[in-house]
């Protein structure tokens, strides 16, 4: 029987499903487009608080089930500073309010809202929610932020990006 003390380290006689290679190495095959998602995504942040920026695009993520990018910003939303248990609490973060802010709640609202558009549109009241809670111009920053994150998530979930060996900070 194998005993380990680290209980983050599986122990040595657990075996894991091999790891699914990339589809497509899409950023080299159309580097043009992803220096435009750079800028983009440079563009999309400014002016917006790390942390808030950091929970909707992992918030993004979890809904596009995008392993990459869920990897890459809880990496660097710890590296930040914000806490494990926040981060845990996201994937069910309406059942856990107490964990964020107004302000988060309202972002997170409309993350979904833009997100999952399977009704064709977005709630007057989860809109309004939002404008409540961000001057036009950060909403504007917000609203430009889910929209960069969701077109993320489709080029790593459609070229099957493999998370776990992101660096926080890598792509800075």
């Amino acid at each position: 029987m194998t005993t380990h003390t680290d209980e983050t380290t599986p122990p040595a006689s657990a075996e894991y499903a091999p790891e699914r290679p990339a589809r497509l190495e899409w950023a080299k095959h159309a580097p043009e487009v992803y220096k435009a998602m750079v800028r983009l995504e440079t563009a999309a942040r400014k002016g917006l608080d790390h942390t808030l920026y950091e929970l909707v695009k992992i918030r993004a993520s979890q809904i596009n089930h995008c392993a990459f990018c869920i990897d890459m910003h809880t990496k660097d939303a710890l590296a930040a500073g914000e806490s494990v248990e926040r981060i845990v609490q996201l994937s069910a973060w309406d059942e856990s309010r107490h964990f964020y802010t107004a302000k988060e709640i309202a972002a997170l609202e409309l993350t979904e809202a833009v997100t999952v558009l399977t009704d064709g549109f977005v709630p007057d009241e989860v809109y309004d929610n939002a404008a409540k809670h961000f001057e036009e111009a950060e909403l504007a920053q917000v609203i430009a932020a889910i929209t960069v994150i969701n077109a993320w998530n489709r080029f790593g979930v459609t070229c099957r990006m493999a998370p776990g060996h992101y660096e926080p900070g890598q792509y800075k």
